[in-house]
């Protein structure tokens, strides 16, 4: 699936998607089920909009209307808590007349509702007050419905064959959908009511409740999301502590952050509930999931970056997504699927479009960068760790990976890795730049297969340099001495081949005729993440990243305002996207600009601070910076997305110029420095090895000092100014 609304390129575009604005879409996800509500927690069916609730890409509840004595209520708040866990909404009753006469006056019933996702089921609790002065009947009703609808279809795909959805009464209290799905997998959704309603059909369910004076009624609903095996029965309480202990247990022992500055905490501990909430535990350890609602399911670029960029912050996750990739790393070749053996998956569905072909996304390895990006983060995980039984069970993982960079990665012989599609259904461009626009020449002509990107051959050269010093620590002295050789001749060749004197950058690509893409582009900016090129020509990129061209004020732009196909409101030609901004700051960290990456936090939390929830998109719009204006919000960008999440801790570590040497034992801070915003910052529990230490670091002017606030272990902390 491309990530501008793409589907299966070059045939199958998203016309129009609608989209819920992110002030009132309210979102929840557990395991491979989420659910987008509006602010009144109701399903409301629009075309092509994601509203609904769905399992494994399939959405199982297209509609969920409630009201009261015939009438929407009115809101009074609606809120997802903070870790995510439950969408808390409240409702009144409003002024009802009959012939003019009013005979109910508003605010006289209060309606708590409370709702969640757990195990494939979203559970639901009404608790309605009566402020009535006398005994009062109170009619409640719901109607509901399920499409089915394969969340590729909700994109636009037009399905060739679908199956049929009918809908039953089973009992006083339940009601099922069932569809006689094509693939053969059963579907079918189960609607459960905890008082049975005076009125059911298989669309509409009505109660009504007698209530005194000051009295409190609770209705429980629970929809269960169904693929063959009935869902156990669980009460609203029982479900909901079980939920609560799970989200605890997975977050005890991780380190906290928290500084002098109330937002930014709240920035922080946005992003750290919603990258909770993207993890999905997976028979091989945690998974961070791309994004809600497009990409609910395992990517392997995006949970490899989001690894990556949390490494520092918690490697278990890096963990989780080594050995999950590992187990889907591609051992044959299939054309349909851009899958050859060695190579990192692209992209996982389970839905029923995936599963019949209709769509190549069932298990996808079109992806040029998930293969070097794998074999990079296990060598990063293993300097951060030294945990030698997870990558002694790896290295024959990466040993595959390496061979596929050296036997399939680089079609024509030019010493760069590179990608074209093996058949016309799978995605035109590969790399995390997706769109079908997204790679150009200068007048602005797409450029044609195969092409190497630049900031792959950095990922490479990071692949090539970690797998040298994991080898070199396994004992395969040789093999490290050979790697290393690798990373210097691509290192050598990409300086003589990319970089554009007269742009002061690197070109995008080259295309298949090995000519380069003479096009500015953000892309550059991640190569001194990758610590490939030249101190001066890295001193070059930033300088330019940071001119009215790329700087918006908000962060950094895809691309350049000059350049032919520059669109604020593009998808990847001109937007502004938080996770490619966070690996551009952990590069100029890298190369020594620390002020340049605390400019860069800067520019990124402003920008947080006027979203919804404080909660960094996927991307936003790139126009300038004014007075009085908040960001341009881009209308279909997933909220929360996995690599936005984390964004903000990769933020703190490059102003902080933090690293974790596990061999050493110790955490090294480079030119450490806090934004203007931040007087002090605190990160308690940080592991190094079997160590924890409690760091403190206060600004002072331009400087800041960093002091130990606790240890247990033997670590040690050692700042380079």
């Amino acid at each position: 699936m491309n990530r501008d609304g793409t589907v299966a390129a070059p045939q199958v575009l998203v016309p129009g998607v609608v989209s819920l604005a992110a002030s009132s879409r309210r979102t929840l996800k557990h395991g491979d089920s989420f659910a987008m509500f509006d602010e009144f927690g109701d399903v409301v069916e629009v075309e092509h909009s994601p509203a609904g609730l769905f399992h494994h890409d399939t959405r199982y509840l297209s509609q969920l209307i409630f009201t009261l004595e015939g009438h929407r209520p009115l809101m009074l708040s609606s809120t997802v808590q903070t870790d995510n866990l439950t969408l808390d909404v409240d409702l009144t009753n409003p002024d009802m007349f009959v012939d003019g006469e009013l005979v109910l006056a508003k605010d006289t019933f209060h309606v708590a509702r409370a709702k969640f996702l757990w195990q494939g089921s979203c559970h639901e609790l009404f608790t309605v007050t009566s402020y009535a002065e006398r005994a009062h009947r109170l009619r409640l009703a719901l109607a509901f419905g399920a499409d089915f609808a394969d969340l590729f279809e909700i994109r636009g795909h037009q399905r060739t064959r679908r199956g049929a959805v009918r809908a039953e009464v089973r009992g006083p209290a339940e009601v099922a959908f069932v569809y006689d799905s094509v693939d053969g997998q059963p579907r079918a959704t189960r609607i459960c009511f905890s008082l049975p309603p005076v009125t059911l059909t298989a669309t509409h369910a009505e109660f009504e409740l007698e209530l005194d004076a000051r009295e409190r009624r609770a209705l429980g609903v629970t929809v269960h999301c169904e693929q063959g095996t009935p869902a156990p029965e669980r009460r609203f309480f029982t479900a909901l502590r079980q939920a609560r202990r799970q989200h605890a247990i997975a977050r005890a022992g991780l380190p906290s952050i928290e500084s002098s500055n109330s937002v930014f905490n709240s920035v922080l501990s946005r992003s750290s509930a919603d990258l909770a909430m993207l993890t999905t535990d997976t028979p091989h350890g945690p998974y961070p999931y791309a994004g809600v609602p497009w990409f609910s399911t395992a990517f392997g670029r995006d949970g490899l970056l989001t690894a990556l960029e949390m490494l520092w912050f918690d490697p278990s996750i890096a963990r989780g997504v080594l050995r999950f990739l590992a187990a889907h790393q591609a051992t044959s070749e299939d054309a349909a699927a851009d899958r050859e053996p060695g190579k990192i998956l692209h992209e996982m569905r389970e839905c029923e479009l995936a599963r019949l072909g209709e769509v190549p996304f069932g298990r996808y390895y079109g992806s040029v960068d998930s293969t070097p990006l794998f074999v990079a983060l296990a060598g990063l995980y293993w300097q951060r760790t030294r945990d030698r039984a997870t990558l002694e069970a790896l290295w024959p993982n990466i040993r595959a990976a390496l061979e596929w960079m050296e036997r399939f990665g680089d079609r024509n012989g030019d010493g760069f890795v590179d990608y074209g599609r093996r058949m016309e259904s799978g995605l035109r461009n590969q790399g995390w730049k997706d769109s079908e626009d997204a790679v150009f020449h200068a007048d602005g002509r797409l450029a044609s297969a195969p092409i190497a990107l630049c900031e792959v051959q950095g990922y490479c050269f990071l692949a090539w340099r970690e797998a040298a010093l994991l080898a070199f620590d396994l004992g395969e002295k040789q093999l490290s001495a050979e790697l290393e050789e690798k990373a210097d001749q691509l290192a050598a060749r990409f300086e003589a081949s990319f970089w554009c004197e007269e742009l002061g950058t690197y070109a995008i690509a080259l295309d298949g005729d090995g000519a380069p893409c003479r096009v500015r582009s953000s892309n550059a900016g991640q190569l001194l993440f990758t610590g490939m090129v030249r101190p001066e020509r890295a001193a070059r990129v930033a300088q330019g990243l940071f001119g009215a061209d790329f700087f918006s004020g908000w962060g950094i732009r895809t691309l350049g305002a000059r350049e032919r196909r520059f669109n604020p409101t593009s998808y990847h030609n001109g937007s502004v996207w938080p996770h490619d901004n966070a690996l551009i700051a952990l590069g100029l960290a890298r190369y020594g600009h620390s002020e340049a990456a605390v400019a860069l936090t800067t520019a990124l939390f402003d920008a947080a601070a006027h979203m919804h929830l404080r909660r960094l998109p996927e991307l936003f719009c790139g126009f300038d910076r004014r007075r009085g204006k908040a960001p341009t919000l881009y209308p279909v960008a997933c909220a929360p997305q996995a690599w936005a999440a984390c964004t903000p801790f990769a933020l703190v570590q490059a102003c902080l110029g933090l690293e974790v040497d596990a061999a050493a034992e110790c955490v090294r801070l480079r030119q450490p420095r806090l934004p203007a915003f931040v007087d002090w910052l605190v990160v308690k529990r940080l592991c190094v090895g079997e160590s924890r230490l409690d760091l403190v670091v206060r600004r002072h002017d331009s400087s800041v000092a960093v002091n130990l606030l606790e240890r247990q272990g033997a670590a040690e902390v050692e700042v380079v100014y």
